[in-house]
């Protein structure tokens, strides 16, 4: 026996359920994209402090004989002399305002224990993307 009769809707049923897959595997692969941009921007901004703090580390390691003059505290105003120490922390502060954002830093050095430390902060995007509540900090010591 032939029968003639066809099956009707099962193709609509099949596209139907084979888009709302594809659909809920192209948000979850959106969502894991978004995850990484914003993993890898955080990356490269703790980066950037650490190449920050290696640059005014350096800068103290050349003008040795003035370690303990390299004193600059948060919020405070960058020095505006002309000595080397004085152009050395202004620079440094500034680099740092325009590399991060909202970059802020300081810097302590003492000559008797032979040590430095350098702290950076800086607001980062957080999950919803405002920038105001994440802060992050770098804290790097090492003996001059």
């Amino acid at each position: 026996m032939n029968s003639t009769a066809r099956q009707t809707g099962s193709s609509l049923i099949e596209v139907m359920v084979t888009v709302l897959i594809l659909s809920t595997s192209l948000l979850g692969m959106a969502a894991l994209q978004n995850r990484s941009l914003q993993y890898n921007h955080s990356a490269y901004l703790r980066s950037q402090a650490n190449i920050l703090a290696y640059d005014i580390l350096d800068r103290i390691r050349i003008n040795r004989a003035n370690t303990d003059s390299y004193k600059l505290k948060f919020g405070a105003d960058a020095p505006a002399g002309n000595s080397l120490v004085q152009s050395d922390l202004r620079e440094w502060r500034e680099i740092v305002a325009a590399a991060l954002p909202e970059g802020n830093s300081a810097v302590s050095c003492t000559t008797s224990k032979h040590a430095c430390t350098v702290i950076i902060q800086w607001t980062e995007q957080n999950s919803s993307g405002e920038e105001s509540e994440d802060s992050s900090t770098f804290e790097y010591t090492t003996k001059i």
